[in-house]
């Protein structure tokens, strides 16, 4: 469906950082001749656009290029190198794609992709090369979705996705959730959203009362990779979704030179069970070709892992999982010595 406008619901958007004209505004973690005004990250910026809120934004120190919340969102000369085995689509996603709008691949649960919209553009997203032409565009165009979702009644959970899906205003929102909390057999509903975090202003007094209205027990999925991420303005969102009793979930992606490190995911994982999220995915990158760079290799991972089990409570662990096409869930891997 098409974003709510800048007036109502994401009026905390105006004035996103975004498009190569602000790489010549001085927000670069050099002076001059650095990444933002190299040919290179020009080109991967005409390819998939820079885009960062301002809330974000303040949570980077652009002087240092080397900063993890920076080299999340900044475009790359990197990108441009594509070795074998990065695709446009590593998750064949459309091949599960039901009906317009609709994604099913494992059982029990159902995905609706409810915009192509996002707040924040991070360089390794799986999707970064998809149209989003499946996309409903009016509300009645979710009736094949709806009926879809009606006729498997062993679909027990729906999950609201994007891009992000909070780009959306809270009547859509609310409008689409209501017939699917009409369908008997669906219990619950999962929201995967940056927004939070990245634009706490999202968390408003309309979102909370629609999702406190819903009869389907609700989750919230943040995405978090690195403790800096959570400022003052997002611990106060997340306090407010933890309050109003929406059961709150962070999945993280390993990411090199960002979050690759024991110390800091341990970090992470403190900051976010102090803000009432429990930390449940650390996903391994989705081969995406322009992501290459981020790349950390399994066995290196799994020591972090097994690191993190070293030193926090099983629960404040995050499953550390792979996506792989054509399974029936997510590949969880455990222990530095398991390779299966």
């Amino acid at each position: 469906m098409k974003p709510s406008d800048h007036s109502n619901a994401n009026s905390h958007l105006n004035h996103p950082l975004a498009e190569p004209d602000c790489f010549k505004s001085g927000l670069s973690p050099v002076s001059s001749g650095g990444q933002l005004t190299d040919t290179g990250a020009l080109k991967a910026a005409q390819a998939f656009s820079f885009r960062v809120p301002p809330v974000f934004a303040s949570l980077i120190d652009w002087q240092n290029a080397d900063d993890p919340l920076l080299l999340q969102v900044i475009p790359s000369a990197k990108e441009l190198i594509i070795p074998e085995g990065y695709t446009q689509n590593p998750l064949d996603e459309h091949h599960y794609l039901r009906v317009p709008g609709l994604v099913a691949k494992y059982p029990g649960r159902v995905l609706l992709r409810l915009t192509g919209a996002c707040p924040i553009h991070c360089r390794y997203c799986f999707r970064r090369h998809d149209s989003f032409g499946d996309i409903p565009k009016e509300m009645g165009e979710w009736q094949p979705a709806l009926e879809w979702i009606a006729r498997d009644t062993a679909i027990r959970e729906v999950i609201f996705s994007g891009g992000d899906p909070l780009m959306l205003a809270n009547g859509q929102l609310a409008e689409l959730s209501a017939r699917i909390a009409a369908i008997g057999h669906v219990r619950r509903l999962r929201i995967h959203t940056r927004m939070p975090v990245c634009s706490p202003g999202r968390v408003n007094d309309s979102l909370l009362e629609w999702l406190t209205s819903t009869n389907m027990l609700t989750f919230i999925v943040i995405h978090v990779n690195h403790p800096a991420e959570l400022g003052r303005e997002g611990c106060a969102a997340l306090g407010r979704l933890a309050d109003a009793g929406i059961t709150l979930l962070n999945q993280s992606v390993l990411l090199k030179g960002v979050n690759d490190s024991v110390d800091v995911l341990e970090a992470l994982s403190e900051k976010l069970l102090q803000n009432r999220v429990l930390p449940y995915y650390l996903h391994l990158l989705d081969p995406v070709a322009g992501a290459a760079h981020f790349y950390v290799d399994e066995s290196h991972a799994r020591q972090l892992v097994q690191g993190l089990r070293d030193r926090l409570g099983g629960y404040a662990v995050p499953r550390l999982a792979r996506e792989i096409p054509g399974r029936l869930s997510k590949k969880v891997l455990e222990g530095i010595h398991n390779t299966g």
